[in-house]
C-alpha cells in the first residue's frame, strides 16, 4: 500500500484539483498546509529539491511535482499503479 502526501497552501485552486483526483480515486492522503509554516515549506523545498510551487505530490516519498504532473500520470495510465 502506497502513501500520498501532498503539500498545498491554502488559497490554490490546482490543490483542490490534486486532492479532487486522489479522493476520485479512493486514495487517502496525508495533507501538509504550508501556508503559514516556514518551517513545513523548508521541508517541501527539501524534499522536492527546491520547487516553490504547489502542491508539491509525493508517492512512497518519491516527488511526483504539481497537478498538471499528477494528471499527467493518470492520462498516461501509470498513477494507479503507483497508487
Amino acid at each position: 500500500m502506497s502513501s500520498v502526501t501532498i503539500y498545498t497552501k491554502d488559497y490554490c485552486p490546482y490543490c483542490v484539483k490534486a486532492k479532487g483526483l486522489l479522493t476520485r480515486k479512493g486514495k487517502a492522503f496525508t495533507e501538509i498546509d504550508i501556508t503559514h509554516d516556514e518551517a513545513q515549506l523548508k521541508e517541501m523545498l527539501e524534499k522536492s529539491g527546491g520547487r516553490k510551487t504547489v502542491p508539491q505530490i509525493f508517492i512512497d516519498g518519491k516527488p511526483i511535482g504539481g497537478c498538471d504532473d499528477l494528471y499527467a500520470l493518470d492520462s498516461s495510465g501509470k498513477l494507479d499503479a503507483m497508487l
